[in-house]
């Protein structure tokens, strides 16, 4: 019982120190590559992002969002030119981790609690 005492201090704090790499503002703006998967099927595409806009290449064809920025790490987008009602609704996307050229997000339509999960490489 002892060393439990003494152990388990030893472990909150070893498990305190580790922390996740976020340099989230080295991804605002450039030309990246994104892959994610979504009811089973696996999705790439290419975009590029200024502070303002993101302009995607998926399946041949381009397409605009207009985002918003909340912090270094988390944006608000919405499609410039919707097609349907789907279309319309926004998207919140939030980096989870940074490591070298890529970084893990999660996104999900504004208000919905299920979040899906991928990956972007800056190309350039």
């Amino acid at each position: 019982m002892k060393r439990l005492i003494f152990i388990l201090p030893l472990l909150l704090l070893l498990a305190s120190c580790y922390d996740q790499e976020r340099n989230c503002a080295d991804f605002k703006t450039g030309k990246f590559k994104s892959e994610y998967s979504t009811g089973g099927k696996t999705f790439t595409s290419t975009f590029e992002r200024t502070n303002d806009f993101e302009i995607a290449n998926v399946n041949g064809k381009t397409d605009t969002t207009a985002i918003r920025w909340i912090n270094d790490c988390e944006y608000i987008g919405t499609k410039a030119n919707p097609k349907n009602m789907q279309e319309k609704k926004a998207v919140n996307i939030k980096m989870l981790t940074t490591k070298g050229n890529s970084y893990t997000f999660e996104f999900s339509l504004v208000g919905d609690t299920q979040k899906q999960k991928g990956t972007v490489t800056k190309i350039d």
